[in-house]
């Protein structure tokens, strides 16, 4: 089945997408808004997103930026912003279609099949090199000097969390949230024991990390 993720802040047009697409045999990741859409497609297989650019906490030009830093899902523009200008910045940010709002079901559903035939089988996950050390997302394999280094499965979902978002903030309250659950949001100090564990298995100087980094106070970030 194909899976397509929804992002859009009207609770009334995420819910009839989601009823309506599932009958027509798809699988449905909504997201009301953009924090939420990029964890959603960090963690779930996505075959193709449908994205509202009027999003609470940010564009959706920023949530296109952050899926095409990484991947190459189709994005399907669902706007209702009818403007040249905006979907020429939307197309040119890495959207593949734009539709205006309101819409019809069967044009929808035509333009997910015209997005999934043109993408095709997806391309393998990225391979994320560093000096130190490199990551293999589609294989969760860490390697350091060539030997692969034993990673606990919660190591592993923080690293990866950090790599997908490289050279970005990722605040402490989303990974606690990512890897641990909601209930864990506030328990900084399990991160800053995992991010003491990694440094060690794979920064050349742990004390003073060079791809692992502190923004005091905010969370983590990733630098290749």
């Amino acid at each position: 089945m194909t899976t397509v993720l929804i992002v859009d802040d009207e609770p009334q047009i995420l819910r009839a997408l989601q009823i309506n697409l599932h009958a027509h045999g798809y699988t449905v990741v909504p997201a009301h808004n953009g924090t939420t859409a990029l964890a959603a497609a960090q963690t779930h297989p996505i075959d193709v997103v449908v994205l509202d650019l009027g999003l609470p906490d940010m564009d959706g030009l920023e949530v296109i930026a952050g899926l095409r830093g990484w991947s190459g899902v189709p994005i399907i523009v669902l706007s209702a912003r009818h403007g040249s200008h905006d979907k020429v910045e939307a197309l040119d940010a890495g959207a593949d279609d734009y539709v205006t709002k309101p819409f019809g079901l069967d044009e929808l559903l035509a333009r997910l099949r015209a997005a999934t035939r043109r993408a095709g089988p997806q391309s393998a996950e990225p391979l994320v090199e560093t000096a130190e050390f490199t990551v293999d997302l589609a294989n969760k394999l860490v390697l350091r000097g060539g030997e692969a280094v034993r990673m606990t499965p919660t190591e592993w979902n923080v690293l990866e969390l950090l790599v997908r978002n490289p050279g970005r903030l990722v605040s402490q309250q989303q990974i606690l949230t990512d890897v641990w659950g909601p209930a864990y949001a506030k328990e900084t100090h399990y991160l800053r024991v995992y991010m003491a564990q990694l440094r060690r298995k794979l920064e050349l100087d742990p004390a003073n990390p060079a791809h692992l980094l502190t923004e005091a106070g905010m969370g983590y970030r990733f630098a290749p």
